[in-house]
């Protein structure tokens, strides 16, 4: 769901980043006040568990590949304008250092998983929880299908998105000039592995958080307000969880397969990856060559450990585990120097406050 750069044109990119703009200001706006607090370490902890875990691929049908994203467990607990913050924190650090989701087209991912996965998957447990006491069973229940809801609702996003690029923006022979697949293609080749394990997955990782929250820290999900429930201190099983989530990481690289509108140019050229191309897009050929615009664009930005796979690791598997304590790392690192720019004190990302 990850979209790189050249499959959106750079008008489609320019409105995306205008759409997701205001968003980003009010929520930096609503919680420039409680940075110094301990809600500082809760943005970086899901910022961390949102991009660790978008690293666990799984095998979806048509020989792609798919991942939970965490807006759901995200915006139950922070508030859905503290979990867009949160998610977008996490796409930021994978486009920038790791080329996964591109720079162009950033804010179209934000506004997908961070905005819109946060929003529906706030407003759907809100929905569905009620007014039900913060460790009733019920949340639980709410916390899977918000879950589910939300990764969906981004996913039919994204595949809009890349659905409309034939349709507007091709060639004077009408040859598509970024992403290649109409909305015909590209909705159902999108949501059939979401509407199944990718969302299952989100599911399962929203409702199992909640059932545990609901026994350690259930004040976490006792407020309905989109202001986040702030916990008097961070709950170290989830810090514990995120250490085994990082050091598992290597299983994602279980899941055979490229998700789908994710190809790279060499791709369009490859006869094996052109087959597994057209499998994936309704037995539906594939350009003879990269389109133009994508071409263009995919060069945009050369991520310094492209793929979580630095050059000069001989093993892929430690240099998944690897990138993964660096992409956490540098999302500690970033949350601690908001915190000193909004003047909060140096114990801030405490994980135990």
């Amino acid at each position: 769901m990850h979209i790189p750069d050249g499959y959106l044109s750079p008008a489609s990119c320019a409105i995306a980043y205008g759409v997701a703009l205001p968003f980003w200001l009010i929520a930096c706006r609503r919680l420039k006040r409680r940075l110094h607090t301990r809600l500082l370490p809760q943005l970086a902890l899901f910022s961390a568990f949102c991009f660790v875990l978008m690293m666990f691929n799984l095998p979806l049908p048509g020989g792609t590949t798919g991942h939970a994203v965490g807006m759901a467990i995200a915006a139950i607990v922070l508030g859905p304008w503290a979990a867009l913050l949160a998610v977008s924190v996490a796409l930021l650090i994978q486009a920038v250092f790791f080329g996964d989701g591109g720079i162009t087209t950033l804010g179209a991912n934000c506004l997908n998983m961070a905005i819109v996965g946060s929003f529906v998957a706030y407003g759907s447990y809100r929905l569905l929880a009620g007014r039900s006491a913060p460790d009733a069973l019920r949340r639980v229940f709410a916390a899977g299908i918000a879950g589910y809801l939300g990764i969906n609702a981004s996913a039919l996003l994204a595949a809009i998105e890349f659905g409309i690029q034939p349709l507007f923006f091709h060639d004077a022979a009408g040859t598509p000039l970024y992403a290649p697949y109409p909305l015909s293609v590209a909705v159902p080749a999108m949501m059939i592995g979401h509407l199944g394990p990718a969302g299952i997955a989100e599911l399962v990782v929203s409702a199992g958080l909640v059932a545990y929250l609901r026994r350690s820290s259930p004040e976490l999900l006792g407020g309905m307000h989109p202001e986040p429930a702030v916990a008097r201190k961070t709950p170290r099983g989830l810090w514990y969880a995120l250490a085994v989530l990082m050091i598992a990481s290597p299983l994602g690289l279980v899941a055979a397969g490229t998700a789908w509108g994710e190809w790279g140019v060499d791709a369009f050229q490859d006869a094996a990856a052109r087959q597994a191309i057209r499998h994936a897009s309704a037995n539906i050929a594939p350009p003879s060559q990269a389109p133009a615009g994508l071409a263009r664009l995919a060069e945009f930005w050369t991520a310094p450990l492209p793929d979580y796979a630095p050059a000069f690791m001989h093993s892929e598997t430690f240099g998944y585990v690897l990138s993964a304590f660096v992409g956490v790392g540098i999302i500690l690192l970033a949350y601690l120097l908001i915190s000193r720019f909004a003047g909060g004190p140096r114990r801030a990302l405490d994980p135990y406050r």
